[in-house]
């Protein structure tokens, strides 16, 4: 589909690819049609529509207007989709923010946003209560569930009541490069950065991802993962949305309940990343393995054990490559052979080279960073939200710089080999060193940490922290990684400590991380999940 195809509706009437454009749309064009599928129950198109009419009436009744930024901290639900879909309908933007963030990182999400009002999961109120005091305009809280409990001096709404006759809603009047949601991705040598991702990005990815993949509308998509990830929203319910067919949402990976839910909900197509793969190949084969409705699976990366992965659960599996702030711009072509550790070709949206350190292409074969610009408007982020000097700096000589390094053979195609930036991946999930360290040096006890990945038995890397102990002081391992589950999400909580005399440095003062990864994990290194 061309990026500025005109969408019709029944009637014959042109349809602005506006998210909740779409959705009025679908509502008129595929009522019956599922449009949303939990393990709480199926919704349809015509009933995703009439919600979250009558929920943007209900924020438009507590102040929300075109141009806010509203905090969205909600588990996988409905309610989620809802929420989202309500403020684009107002022209606000929904900030979607790891439920797991704790302490500085959900500080300074928060704090980015300037927000007067918070949508949130009550079980969060504790988390909140922490950073409270530096947020000085919030003015309302809005809980999914009980109103919660504790002394926060905002003004509590439940989300369920949040709701009014959409007939006082005025004309959606935004436009499609307005923005559609902010997307935090991690930082490396500083805090998180909040991708503000439009209306058109997200259309367009979905679209792009139908024609690569080769999407069908009888599919039903299945995505594990939070909602506040890309794979989710933007690569599982717009491409659902653009369809006219069914997003099936989990509550989270699970290996064990993984299948069933699959079978569960009839998915024909599912997402991986991280070590998700290999945790379900290295379960007990069954005899029903291949019983199951799924066709395809995409995500990064592809282990060493695909093609015995393929034949087992009888499907195929496809890599392709992108992030929050660049798109989706490499495919693995589906009708292609796979090509081993390849993440696939460029598509024709996208421009992308690989260049050294001096901004110069590299040969056929050599490794350089992956550098992309979009042929098309609004392919990529529009900067990341309160953070200019951050987004100037990724767009050097207009080019988007990813960090990441990799190689291209004479046919085109593309080998990740790995990370430029001071950024850990584990399970999926890319966690920022210097979050972590911020956390690790709260510690009364500790002068100096570094944070790193070391590789993992499960492949990517598991999280490792030297720290330089305060003179005097004594630190107890078990306490001080107790210390940092309070205060950040589980995926960044670190397997490994170790203490040193001083973390090594260039002259520059700048840690070498190099050496800390080389000598990794020793005898005396502590170990999370030894016994």
């Amino acid at each position: 589909m061309h990026a500025h195809a005109t969408r019709r509706n029944a009637d014959g009437k042109p349809v602005e690819p506006t998210l909740d454009g779409m959705l009025a749309a679908r509502s008129v064009s595929h009522p019956e049609t599922v449009f949303l599928r939990f393990a709480e129950g199926d919704l349809t198109f015509a009933d995703v529509h009439a919600a979250v009419q009558r929920r943007a009436a209900g924020f438009a009744g507590l102040g929300v207007r075109s141009g806010d930024v509203v905090p969205v901290l909600l588990p996988n639900s409905a309610d989620f989709v809802i929420t989202w879909f309500a403020l684009c309908r107002l022209g606000a933007t929904a900030c979607l923010i790891n439920t797991a963030s704790r302490g500085p990182a959900l500080a300074h999400a928060l704090g980015l946003t300037n927000a007067r009002l918070i949508v949130l999961h009550s079980s969060l109120d504790g988390a909140l209560a922490d950073v409270a005091p530096a947020l000085h305009r919030l003015e309302r809280i809005v809980h999914l569930g009980e109103t919660g409990a504790g002394d926060l001096p905002f003004l509590r709404h439940r989300l369920a009541e949040v709701t009014a006759d959409p007939s006082t809603l005025t004309p959606a009047a935004h436009r499609v490069t307005d923005p559609a949601m902010i997307m935090f991705t991690s930082g490396t040598t500083g805090p998180s950065k909040g991708c503000v991702l439009s209306h058109r990005y997200t259309v367009r990815q979905a679209e792009l991802m139908i024609e690569h993949l080769g999407l069908r509308a009888d599919d039903v998509l299945y995505c594990p993962f939070p909602l506040f990830h890309l794979d989710a929203t933007v690569l599982t319910v717009a491409p659902a949305l653009v369809l006219g067919t069914t997003a099936a949402i989990g509550q989270r990976f699970s290996v064990s309940g993984f299948w069933p839910e699959v079978r569960r909900f009839g998915a024909t197509v599912f997402d991986f990343m991280g070590a998700t793969l290999t945790m379900l190949h290295k379960q007990p084969p069954r005899t029903d393995d291949a019983d199951n409705s799924v066709r395809l699976g995409w995500g990064v990366p592809v282990p060493e054990t695909a093609d015995d992965f393929e034949r087992r659960f009888g499907l195929q599996l496809v890599e392709l490559y992108g992030s929050t702030d660049a798109g989706l711009p490499m495919y693995h072509p589906v009708d292609v052979p796979r090509r081993k550790g390849s993440c696939g070709t460029v598509i024709d949206a996208y421009d992308v080279r690989l260049f050294d350190d001096d901004g110069v292409e590299v040969p056929f074969g050599e490794v350089g960073e992956i550098v992309v610009r979009p042929n098309e408007p609004s392919l990529m982020a529009d900067g990341y939200f309160g953070m200019a000097e951050e987004t100037v700096r990724s767009r050097r000589n207009l080019w988007f710089h990813t960090g990441d390094l990799a190689r291209r053979d004479a046919d085109g195609f593309f080998y990740f080999v790995g990370r430029r930036s001071d950024s850990i991946r584990r399970r999926g999930e890319n966690i920022s060193a210097f979050e972590v360290e911020e956390v690790v040096k709260l510690h009364p006890a500790v002068l100096d940490a570094a944070a790193y990945g070391v590789p993992s038995e499960l492949t990517e890397d598991d999280v490792m922290v030297a720290v330089v102990v305060r003179a005097g002081e004594v630190v107890d391992m078990r306490e001080l990684a107790a210390f940092c589950a309070g205060r950040m999400a589980r995926h960044m909580v670190p397997r490994y400590i170790d203490t040193v005399a001083e973390l090594p440095r260039t002259p520059t003062e700048k840690v070498r991380k190099d050496s800390l990864r080389d000598r990794g994990v020793t005898a005396t290194t502590w170990d999370r999940e030894r016994p």
